[in-house]
């Protein structure tokens, strides 16, 4: 007997599955995928066996859209759909027509409590992506899902832009159980309490929480018999201290951008976002117009790292304090806006926006948020005592680590430090002693998290290199001195 085909249907589940674990944040394109799929492999189309082997994504888009859909790659969404006229391309069905095409019918109760339990979306979200168009994008997206495909396993690489299909023996494995976080029925009294006080900590980095939050909550206090809450809710002996305090308005101000920009990045492309910023350091308020990349929680604020028009009026990275945007909310422009730079839109054609990956990678390489300036290797020194209490075994950086005395040269020559700064560190080593502790590391330089982590190891740290933050922690020190000259 043949293989039934994929046959797998779009319950909240095998979504959840097909998005590796991103439903929430890869709604549209998992059901692209999944519709993909069902033409593929699936017993109705089996497009996998008209095909031919090896295909191309022009071979995939003939027979996916209708002879009126535009095929050009520079085309943008908007003028795509505009000009395709049949109502029957798959650039004009909703995501709930085609999940309505199954026995699952996305109006179900409890598809959508599933879908809204896996997404964190609230249930009026969940309906307004139902009546998106998944397939109402770009080329480019398309020819994306297809290398996503061949990464996932339903397809085979092979030339360049050319794929595969599977023989049913090789497609990737659904899991036996739901691969979300263990399901809340499933938790102790004690487990239950002791997530729903992290989630509860950390809830402020990502709003979309709550509906979790509310099932613990429920699940928490509900008892059989009924009891108490003082009698259910365990004394707490372990409490998370996160320093992240603004005003309440404040706050509601910095959730509207983030849930701005988790819509933005929902559409798989993303997009271009203008709001005008506030400079601290040179007292003046500025307009940005930048691509958002992602968000980070770092010493007490959230940032945004995006490419564009920065503020101080070049193309390039920054990181971007959502609590100092001044404007109400983050305006929103399409990739054929003027305002848009062409360096943004050159990358948008090419298929080149910078992703996450590439500001982790930023990050792994050197110590600093601030992954865009110059790194330099920084060479530390502590008395022996005190980097045994407070610097051993603690981890600050990847790229942190302990050197031998002897071994510091070396490092100098094999990192290339120009030969002057050599020198003067090779003249500083031989002034202390070889019994005390030397760190060496990559650091961004003029990263103030790095600055303040050197400031709080003074006086028990001393910065050998690079010569201009040893310079500057010197006259910091200087500084510091004069305030008290009094006790001299």
């Amino acid at each position: 007997m043949g293989h039934p085909g994929f046959i797998y249907p779009p319950s909240p589940q095998v979504l959840q599955w097909l998005s590796a674990g991103q439903l929430g944040n890869r709604l549209q394109r998992t059901v692209r995928l999944w519709v993909l799929l069902s033409h593929l492999y699936g017993p109705t189309w089996n497009w996998a066996i008209q095909l031919p082997q090896p295909f191309s994504y022009p071979d995939l888009r003939d027979r996916l859209f209708a002879p009126t859909h535009k095929q050009s790659d520079n085309l943008s969404i908007e003028v795509i759909t505009s000009t395709c006229t049949d109502p029957s391309c798959a650039c004009h069905q909703t995501m709930q027509a085609w999940l309505s095409g199954t026995h699952l019918i996305p109006s179900e109760p409890r598809w959508l409590e599933e879908m809204i339990h896996l997404t964190g979306l609230s249930m009026a979200e969940l309906q307004g992506q139902l009546q998106l168009y998944p397939f109402a994008t770009v080329h480019r997206s398309l020819r994306e899902d297809l290398k996503l495909l061949a990464k996932l396993g339903w397809l085979q690489s092979s030339d360049r832009g050319s794929y595969l299909c599977q023989i049913p023996a090789h497609w990737p494995e659904p899991p036996t159980e739901v691969e979300t976080a263990p399901e809340l029925a499933r938790l102790s009294s004690s487990e239950t309490w002791d997530l729903l006080r992290a989630l509860e900590s950390v809830s402020f980095m990502q709003p979309n929480l709550e509906p979790t939050i509310q099932a613990l909550w429920d699940q928490a206090t509900k008892a059989d018999p009924p009891m108490s809450r003082l009698e259910q809710e365990p004394t707490q002996r372990i409490f998370l201290e996160l320093e992240y305090i603004l005003f309440p308005d404040t706050q509601d101000r910095v959730d509207t951008y983030q849930d701005q920009l988790t819509q933005l990045w929902r559409k798989g492309e993303g997009g271009v976002i203008t709001f005008e910023y506030f400079m601290a350091r040179a007292q003046k308020q500025v307009q940005v117009i930048v691509h958002p990349v992602c968000i980070h929680y770092v010493r007490r604020a959230k940032y945004l790292s995006a490419y564009g028009l920065d503020p101080e009026g070049q193309i390039g990275w920054h990181n971007y304090r959502l609590d100092r945007i001044v404007s109400d909310r983050l305006r929103i422009l399409p990739w054929g806006d003027p305002l848009v730079p062409k360096a943004l839109k050159d990358l948008w054609h090419a298929g080149q926006l910078y992703t996450p990956d590439y500001v982790r990678e930023q990050l792994r390489q050197a110590w600093g948020f601030n992954f865009y300036l110059r790194r330099e290797l920084l060479l530390l020194r502590f008395p022996r005592a005190f980097a045994h209490g407070y610097v051993e075994d603690t981890v600050r950086h990847e790229t942190f680590r302990s050197i031998a005395y002897k071994k510091i040269p070396a490092l100098l020559q094999r990192e290339h430090v120009p030969e002057p700064e050599q020198q003067q560190i090779l003249a500083l080593l031989q002034q202390r002693s070889a019994k005390d502790a030397y760190y060496h590391a990559w650091v961004r330089i003029g990263d103030i998290n790095v600055t303040m982590r050197l400031r709080d190891w003074r006086p028990n740290g001393e910065v050998l290199a690079p010569c201009s933050l040893r310079q500057q922690m010197a006259e910091e020190a200087t500084q510091e001195l004069a305030h008290y000259q009094d006790l001299t």
